[in-house]
């Protein structure tokens, strides 16, 4: 199968490398060609634009920190819709809002282009790993037709419906991942300040009713102050953006949600925004005067 990727980030790079290790031929485009050159040493060939991407695939999937990325890359001058064809499918991998999904599926169906969501959960950890969790929604026959190399790049793909339902179940899902982070960092700062080890809060709360997806790189990351940069804050804070963003439009009062949003725009405030998103507990370590460190 002819595939297009365009991002090779963090992300990207390692969703790409999987399929094309799944025998499809790939093209591939990012703003630095340096991150494709992985890529292009496993037979990937380099296009100068999305449009050339576009041109030269009949499947093409985008994974960009940004809608508004997702949006000039698809419709904007040298884009995909420039260079695809009647029939080109267009799977999005990027944590996008579903109303900049429904413009650019407008746009697309004019060309005869079917666009789906499909944003990934896993971080970089289930990337590399191809067990990502992709939500997947649009055309159910174009789903099926795609899904094996959707099951390369995780092996939880799921279809969630109409188109838009994708980025619906992904903002859900970040919003509760996220707001749970900065929980986390208040629980655990309250924890070791009062006396207990990290390490040994974790196993309790591990073993116990209050263990959570969202810590499990703690002993890693924050017990050693590691906070390189994977899914970082500005993400993280964009990604609480876009719930409380709809949770506005739809009138669904978010109180608690807010409040982690602001948590990670204090983050950025104090230039963490680059580091890993785990980064915004040293807010509550400054304000709690704790670090929550493995001795």
């Amino acid at each position: 199968m002819r595939v297009g990727f365009i991002g090779v980030g963090f992300m990207g790079r390692h969703m790409a490398r999987n399929i094309a290790k799944g025998g499809h031929d790939m093209t591939v485009f990012d703003i630095r060609k340096e991150a494709a050159e992985e890529l292009i040493s496993l037979g990937a060939t380099w296009a100068d634009s999305p449009m050339a991407v576009a041109e030269a695939s009949e499947v093409v999937f985008t994974s960009l920190p940004r809608p508004e990325n997702v949006e000039e890359v698809t419709m904007g001058e040298g884009g995909i819709l420039s260079g695809a064809k009647s029939g080109t499918v267009f799977f999005d991998l990027s944590t996008t809002d579903p109303d900049t999904i429904f413009r650019i599926s407008q746009a697309a169906s004019e060309k005869g282009v079917t666009v789906l969501d499909a944003p990934v959960s896993g971080g970089t950890t289930g990337a590399e790993a191809a067990s990502l969790c992709v939500m997947v929604g649009g055309d159910k026959d174009m789903y099926d037709k795609f899904k094996p190399v959707l099951d390369l790049i995780g092996d939880k793909a799921t279809y969630c419906g109409k188109l838009g339902n994708g980025a619906i179940c992904k903002i859900v899902n970040n919003l509760i991942g996220l707001s749970t982070s900065v929980l986390l960092s208040e629980a655990f700062a309250l924890g070791v300040k009062a006396g207990v080890d990290p390490q040994t809060l974790f196993d309790a709360v591990k073993g116990s009713s209050g263990n959570t997806q969202s810590m499990q790189a703690f002993p890693n990351g924050l017990f050693k102050g590691n906070f390189e940069p994977g899914f970082q804050v500005d993400l993280a804070a964009k990604d609480v953006g876009l719930a409380t963003d709809m949770g506005r439009r739809l009138r669904v009062p978010m109180e608690m949600s807010n409040i982690a949003q602001q948590r990670y725009i204090d983050a950025q405030n104090k230039g963490w925004g680059r580091l890993a998103a785990p980064a915004v507990v040293r807010v509550q370590e400054e304000r709690s005067g704790v670090e929550i460190r493995q001795s």
